[in-house]
């Protein structure tokens, strides 16, 4: 069973669809299709949160859908928590600023 759905492939973050533990190893599928991505996660990740893909820099801007959605406030192991802790809308971030 797939736990987390990721939109293209070269997207930074993929959606849990279901709770997902801390060591568990994670199919992700890709929408856009081909074969499904894997990736360990690190801490707990609530169902509807996002789980990182690829680590990710502060300061880095963060993809899904193939689009930016954000920028990391703080660097981003692969398999950790992507959510309001780590992560500031670009909505909110004028010139990447926190």
């Amino acid at each position: 069973m797939r736990k987390a759905a990721a939109h293209r492939r070269e997207d930074h973050v993929a959606v849990a669809v279901v709770d997902l533990s801390p060591g568990e190893e994670v199919e992700v599928a890709v929408l856009e299709g081909g074969a499904p991505l894997r990736v360990q996660v690190l801490e707990p990740i609530p169902l509807g949160h996002k789980v990182a893909l690829k680590d990710i820099a502060e300061g880095e801007v963060v993809r899904e859908y193939g689009e930016p959605i954000g920028r990391a406030t703080r660097s981003i192991r692969r398999g950790a928590h992507v959510h309001t802790h780590n992560l500031r809308s670009l909505r909110w971030d004028f010139g990447g600023g926190r």
